[in-house]
């Protein structure tokens, strides 16, 4: 079956005992809460970001200048206008992921190192609420609490929601996977009339 992320990766439920500090890469997606169009507005195709999706975007590549073992791509991550679609790669300070992504970026790399590792010590597995440094749901949700405190600032509208409680994560496991999804996410806006986070979207 052919990947879909719409519809394939709508689920909030994290693998169980799978660690989520694993050196690889992830396609994570976060919708503001109850769908607000609040990020700006398609345009001729395209997503024009307001105030609030110029915080967004700043604070997903702040992420990878806090944390030495995150690697981020601009073209692996798009505002849209009530969601985030975006691929967070962990890097481990002992492997050799930071180097093949840069010969995957040039067409030169080997058989990816993606995360084929089993599920690590029980000690790495965030439950609970519990958080783990390094993983992704502890890089998710201190995203969504920056943003959520800057544009909260702005709009003079402290403790309000900005996200939906939970979010969207698949592990990306190939190239064939990763090929799919960055193309997923570059044509995101192109299909907004058609897309399920669309409230004006005709079924």
């Amino acid at each position: 079956m052919s990947h879909d992320p719409q519809r394939h990766h709508r689920r909030s439920i994290r693998l169980q005992e799978y660690d989520y500090t694993t050196s690889g890469a992830y396609f994570v997606t976060v919708v503001t809460h109850e769908r607000e169009c609040l990020f700006g507005e398609m345009e001729d195709g395209g997503m024009r970001v307001n105030e609030y999706g110029e915080i967004v975007r700043a604070e997903w590549f702040q992420t990878a200048a806090l944390r030495l073992y995150v690697v981020l791509h601009p073209d692996e991550f798009v505002v849209m206008p009530n969601h985030i679609h975006g691929i967070i790669w962990i890097v481990g300070e002992n492997d050799d992921m930071g180097a093949y992504r840069g010969a995957h970026r040039r067409g030169t790399a080997a058989p990816c190192p993606y995360n084929s590792a089993p599920p690590c010590s029980y000690d790495h597995i965030e439950r609970f609420g519990k958080p783990v440094p390094g993983s992704i749901p502890t890089i998710v949700r201190a995203f969504k609490s920056a943003t959520t405190r800057r544009i909260n600032e702005i709009r003079g509208t402290p403790g309000a929601r900005v996200w939906q409680r939970n979010y969207y994560e698949h592990i990306v496991r190939n190239d064939a996977d990763l090929q799919r999804i960055r193309e997923y996410i570059l044509t995101n806006p192109i299909r907004w009339a058609m897309d399920r986070e669309n409230p004006t979207r005709t079924p």
